[in-house]
């Protein structure tokens, strides 16, 4: 079992990816902290005794310290935990901080389950191709570990008639929106049909990444609006 700490400082969120990791067969919760001390001091007080915390969700954007400096620290000790940010940055310069201090994937909110799975699914492979023990790494046994985790998104499939760059466009709309925005707002901003971005809008409330708010007028249908969760 793949023991993982959650490293969020919204509650909320931190319970959403503690039910997800539930639903992924091989892991498991170790523990939800909500600030970057409180990880490390986690971390540290697990390693010294027999379980060892072996993969950290960490945000970037922690309260009392950036979530890069955190990967920094954690990278040093031992046995070190694997990292994966999940986080909404998108700036280049934060992606390749992330990678030089250690970070082994980077998943990019707002996400779906299927995204989080597939993520979570590399990481086992990976850590399923290293031998186990101290043995020596042959050049074989790095390059398919290094392989799991460079495997392109193309064997996490979206469903059919799903884009994956539309979806990110109408969460990215979402997102940045002042306040609830219906599917005809949305499509104005992306520039797509209204049924197109009502369809990306309920697929998205249906995984649980946005919240629909019902507004009921004098007559015709309800009128239904989308926030992030």
């Amino acid at each position: 079992m793949i023991r993982v700490m959650i490293v969020e400082d919204e509650p909320l969120i931190a319970q959403a990816h503690r039910a997800y990791i539930e639903r992924v067969p091989g892991f498991s919760v170790h523990s939800v902290v909500h600030d970057a001390r409180a990880a490390i001091r986690t971390v540290a007080a697990a390693s010294v005794g027999d379980d060892p915390i072996d993969l950290v969700l960490l945000d970037i954007g922690l309260p009392d310290a950036s979530g890069l400096d955190v990967a920094a620290t954690l990278s040093g000790m031992r046995p070190s935990p694997d990292v994966i940010a999940v986080t909404s940055a998108r700036d280049l310069e934060i992606v390749r901080t992330a990678v030089a201090r250690g970070v082994a994937l980077y998943l990019l909110k707002p996400f779906t389950f299927t995204a989080f799975r597939d993520k979570l699914e590399r990481y086992r492979e990976f850590r399923n191709a290293l031998p186990t023990g101290g043995n020596a790494l042959s050049q074989h046994d790095i390059d398919r570990a290094i392989s799991a985790l460079r495997t392109s998104d193309e064997r996490a499939v979206s469903p059919k008639g799903v884009a994956p760059q539309t979806l990110d466009h109408v969460s990215a709309c979402i997102r940045d929106a002042d306040g609830p925005m219906t599917a005809a707002e949305t499509a104005a901003a992306i520039g797509v049909s209204r049924v197109t971005a009502w369809r990306y809008l309920e697929r998205l409330a249906d995984a649980g990444v946005l919240v629909r708010h019902t507004e009921y007028g004098r007559a015709g249908r309800p009128q239904i609006r989308y926030t992030m969760r």
